[in-house]
């Protein structure tokens, strides 16, 4: 799904800029309208301050650091996302960003936390896009998700990517736990990794002690699974975010016609400094993205890489 919309947005954005426009309402009936769309908006969504808005660049940084060559995030020398995360203490790194996205886990020593964050789609890799482009489900495997309902259904290709490194993933976690004494644990990544860090955080909540406790920051996330999913999902991991910007086409696909929704949690960047956090899932109401990018056609594919207050995600920006 992904794989098609990096090639087709462009052709499809110049289709819809062909598109002769209806003339505009009298200005009376314009500003009527407005007025009515600024009252529900502002009902239904919270505008986050400049403090909480600040509060996610450490996440954003993590994002970004994870598309870094797995060399570099050894020693933690990967340029300004590293930098900007001084203290952190990366312990295992994985993937080859083809056919395993790249990945790693570290302790978190300002939060007490054990981190661990996933790359996201990187259109260069070609199987990376053949694992989006896997748009049937299948329920989780059982044995990965001990308790999990049987009416849940995800993505099959994110499923299958998941699996791939779950069990690493949290045998580190857990030996970090026990080392660091670690209260927290944070799963973080973008687009494809934003999958992955949602499909972790749900499976560190199944198979870690109680007391530990899970938190998720995603960006620019695509949907993961059907209703029961995203149900079950926010009973389990009430510390949610995935963050949205502007008018980025991922948020929406797969599509709800095809079963699938997202959880709670979306924080949608409006403009630079201006984001909201909308109510419930999959929210609808104005501000939030289903309306601002109702369809591909409306959407900008190079939000996808932010900026998020300032900082980009991707492979070109591990600088």
């Amino acid at each position: 799904m992904l794989a098609s919309l990096f090639f087709l947005l462009p052709a499809l954005a110049s289709l819809a800029n062909a598109v002769v426009l209806p003339a505009e309402p009298d200005v009376v009936e314009e500003a009527t309208v407005e007025v009515v769309t600024i009252e529900v908006a502002a009902a239904a969504v919270t505008t986050l301050s400049a403090s909480e808005l600040a509060a996610f660049a450490p996440y954003t940084q993590f994002a970004r650091a994870a598309y870094c060559a797995s060399s570099r995030i050894a020693n933690w020398g990967c340029g300004e996302a590293c930098r900007a995360l001084s203290g952190f203490q990366p312990t295992l790194t994985g993937g080859d960003g083809n056919i395993v996205q790249l990945y790693f886990v570290g302790y978190w020593p300002q939060q007490n936390s054990v981190v661990v964050t996933h790359q996201g789609t990187d259109p260069t890799q070609f199987m990376s896009l053949l694992t989006d482009a896997n748009i049937f489900t299948k329920r989780l495997d059982t044995t990965l998700f001990p308790g999990i309902p049987n009416n849940i259904a995800v993505h099959g290709g994110f499923a299958d990517a998941h699996a791939d490194t779950a069990r690493t993933i949290l045998a580190e976690t857990k030996r970090l736990i026990t080392a660091k004494g670690a209260t927290t644990v944070t799963l973080i990544g973008h687009s494809l990794g934003g999958a992955l860090a949602e499909l972790d955080a749900l499976y560190m909540k199944l198979n870690l002690p109680s007391n530990i406790h899970i938190k998720a920051v995603t960006y620019g996330t695509p949907r993961v699974g059907n209703a029961a999913f995203a149900s079950y999902f926010d009973s389990q991991v009430p510390d949610f975010q995935r963050v949205n910007n502007e008018r980025d086409p991922i948020p929406i696909v797969p599509g709800r016609s095809l079963g699938f929704q997202h959880p709670h949690g979306e924080v949608h960047i409006i403009s630079p400094n201006h984001a909201v956090a909308c109510p419930g899932n999959d929210a609808t109401v104005a501000l939030c993205t289903i309306a601002t990018v109702p369809t591909i056609f409306d959407g900008n594919i190079l939000d996808h890489l932010g900026p998020y207050q300032g900082i980009f995600i991707g492979t070109l920006f591990c600088t």
